[in-house]
């Protein structure tokens, strides 16, 4: 399986339709089929089947299967590449970092803008999801760093502290009966319906909080996503527990924020994996965070 008939295939994928990927790829449609079908023959499986009501065709089971992992494939291989390329003083390459949802991507933005005033070739890649999503693109090597919220595996990551902490609270309508509080305790919620993160280190850490099992409480939803999480909240499904800060609440905007009390935060840290080899694209972004952040 070669790394340009993975290419081929991805346009394919992307496009929907044979002709149109040809011509991106300025080759000839009887040339790209047939790369597809000896693509077919070497895997054993049917990629492509064509769409009963219009000209596109569409990726089979094992179609998408191979399209996430031929992805994966090619951004490493574009990586490594760049990594070889970004040599001498003029450094050029890509960083790629997979953050959850906090706050703390400012510091990372602004880690990342001054290195851009000193190496304007160097591009920053950030992609946001949950825990396990930060987890698997480090494991996997698609991702340099991850931003991650909680408790880290110190035997399996390096961990750079940063110098914020995210604080926990309540998304809610503004006409909600809790919103004429200042600060939500826990038996404030025990009766009503509540939508929460899907994370694992923010389950442990809530539901000590809540000082209830999860089958005690009245969960109606859950979310890798804050903003997902709002639109839910804004029509009425439910109180999201969630971060302060990832959803804008002011003005016209139909929702508030009211934060727990007692307090509950969380740390945040720039992690990567150990033993981890980096461009030197990704190597001066950890020393201009450690610059800006995490010395004196």
């Amino acid at each position: 399986m070669e790394l340009r008939v993975l290419r081929y295939f991805l346009a394919v994928a992307r496009e929907e339709n044979i002709s149109e990927a040809a011509e991106r790829l300025h080759l000839t449609q009887p040339t790209l089929s047939r790369q597809l079908m000896d693509l077919e023959k070497e895997l054993g499986v049917q990629l492509f089947e064509r769409a009963k009501r219009s000209r596109k065709i569409v990726l089979t089971e094992a179609g998408t299967f191979l399209r996430r992992h031929a992805e994966e494939i090619v951004l490493l291989a574009d990586k490594t590449e760049a990594a070889f390329a970004s040599v001498g003083e003029d450094v050029a390459g890509d960083v790629y970092v997979a953050a959850g949802e906090t706050e703390a991507v400012r510091l990372l933005a602004k880690a990342a803008g001054l290195l851009h005033r000193e190496h304007p070739q160097i591009r920053h890649h950030v992609s946001s999801g949950d825990g396990l999503y930060v987890e698997d693109q480090l494991d996997k090597g698609l991702a340099d760093f991850g931003l991650m919220l909680g408790p880290v595996n110190p035997e399996k990551y390096e961990v750079l502290p940063l110098p914020h902490r995210d604080v926990w609270g309540v998304l809610m309508r503004k006409d909600s009966p809790l919103a004429e509080k200042e600060t939500i305790r826990n038996s404030d919620l025990w009766s009503e319906p509540l939508i929460l993160s899907r994370q694992s280190t923010s389950y442990s850490q809530l539901i000590r909080w809540l000082e209830r099992e999860l089958a005690e409480v009245n969960v109606v939803g859950y979310y890798s996503l804050a903003y997902n999480a709002s639109l839910m909240t804004e029509e009425g499904l439910g109180y999201t527990l969630t971060l302060d800060g990832l959803i804008n609440t002011t003005g016209d905007s139909p929702l508030c924020f009211r934060p727990l009390e007692p307090k509950l935060e969380l740390e945040t840290s720039l992690v990567w994996k150990k033993y981890q080899s980096f461009s030197r694209a990704a190597e001066l972004f950890l020393r201009k965070v450690k610059e800006t952040f995490c010395e004196s």
